[in-house]
């Protein structure tokens, strides 16, 4: 039997309704507790104003909702359909035809509309506000400032270098960065200029180095070749690609750009020689975003479509949550190994969601076949 359109909007309208609903409460939730912590901080911040910690909070919303979609959509869908059992709905839907499958491919659909409305849409939103945020919590709540803290204190930068021979390699080691009035400095900075096949041609040793456009400006330098004496230069300009804005750029943290913008940043940091680990594991999750909403809501009618007369329906929503925040677990755990590097970055975004979906179709397929 076809479902009807009339019930499969009711069926959806249902799940969205609870769903958003608990999105809301949710982020609200994660919000108080994140303003909590904000409070405790600024006790220790003369800088910070109550109305800068509410500030930094309310840019921060986006961010929340997007960390807590998926289990808003488990909690959510565990509502509706726990709701649509209890009131009999289901079991009238089913005794006049219509399967499980049916009238869940509906929610499911939504759910999938869900996230991938937060990776096209509020991403950018939450991209723009994260990051106006942490200027403002940098600016007003952190205690250290002066150096540019980059990698503990160091720089590394890899370039391309055709000043000695084509497709030439640099690789360039700052020490104490600074970074002040958009203008970048450096102490005891090092540039290894490379052959293709990675062959030592020239080492520059300079006490003191300014970034400009186009140029790094090294003062007190001393060139050394392989099987040559030393020389020293007292001022000398190397050439480079580099600019303050991507330096400042490519320390981002991931959260702080867009679905839109993290391919695009990812190659730069590829370029300029950075691991750009961390920001392709943000891209993979963005992408995986709707599928492990709609796995969520299939997690939800798993364990919430009982009826009521069979009895167990209160464990079986406990082990739902359970399942859900189990999930959870799993995927902060791949993420780690994907941040680490000992799995691949596409396989630690994706196989949480994709192992949720099997076994949330196993245990649909063991309720309504089984």
């Amino acid at each position: 039997m076809r479902l009807p359109i009339t019930l499969s909007w009711y069926f959806g309208r249902q799940f969205a309704f609870a769903v958003l609903a608990m999105a809301a409460g949710l982020t609200a939730l994660v919000a108080l507790f994140d303003f909590l912590e904000l409070l405790r901080e600024s006790a220790t911040a003369p800088n910070a104003s109550f109305g800068t910690v509410v500030e930094i909070e309310a840019l921060r919303l986006p961010w929340s909702l997007l960390q807590i979609m998926p289990f808003a959509v488990l909690l959510g869908g565990i509502y509706a359909f726990w709701r649509l059992a209890r009131s009999s709905e289901l079991v009238v839907a089913r005794a006049a035809g219509v399967s499980a499958w049916q009238f869940l491919a509906t929610p499911v659909f939504i759910a999938g509309l869900l996230g991938l409305f937060c990776t096209m849409g509020v991403s950018p939103l939450s991209a723009l506000m994260y990051g106006r945020g942490e200027q403002i919590y940098n600016m007003y709540m952190k205690r250290s400032g002066g150096p540019l803290s980059l990698n503990g204190g160091s720089l590394w930068v890899r370039q391309t270098d055709s000043g000695l021979i084509p497709d030439g390699i640099a690789v360039l080691h700052a020490n104490d960065v600074w970074l002040h009035e958009k203008k970048l400095e450096a102490d005891q900075v090092s540039i290894l200029r490379l052959d293709p096949d990675i062959v030592l041609l020239q080492r520059l040793d300079a006490r003191h180095a300014v970034l400009e456009p186009g140029t790094w400006e090294l003062d007190d330098v001393s060139v050394l070749r392989p099987g040559a004496p030393p020389r020293h230069i007292p001022h000398m300009s190397f050439p480079t690609d580099l600019t303050v804005g991507r330096v400042q750029e490519s320390f981002a943290s991931p959260n702080s750009l867009s679905f839109w913008q993290l391919p695009g940043f990812i190659r730069l940091l590829r370029k300029s020689g950075f691991s750009a680990t961390q920001h392709e594991l943000a891209f993979q999750s963005l992408l995986a975003l709707p599928l492990l909403c709609a796995t969520m809501a299939l997690v939800a009618a798993g364990f919430s479509m009982r009826p009521s007369r069979r009895g167990g329906t209160g464990t079986m929503i406990v082990s739902g949550v359970g399942f859900g925040f189990a999930l959870f677990m799993v995927s902060e755990v791949a993420n780690q190994f994907g941040t680490s590097g000992a799995v691949p970055v596409v396989l630690a975004a994706w196989a949480p969601a994709l192992a949720g979906l099997f076994l949330a179709l196993a245990l649909l397929l063991h309720l309504e076949d089984g």
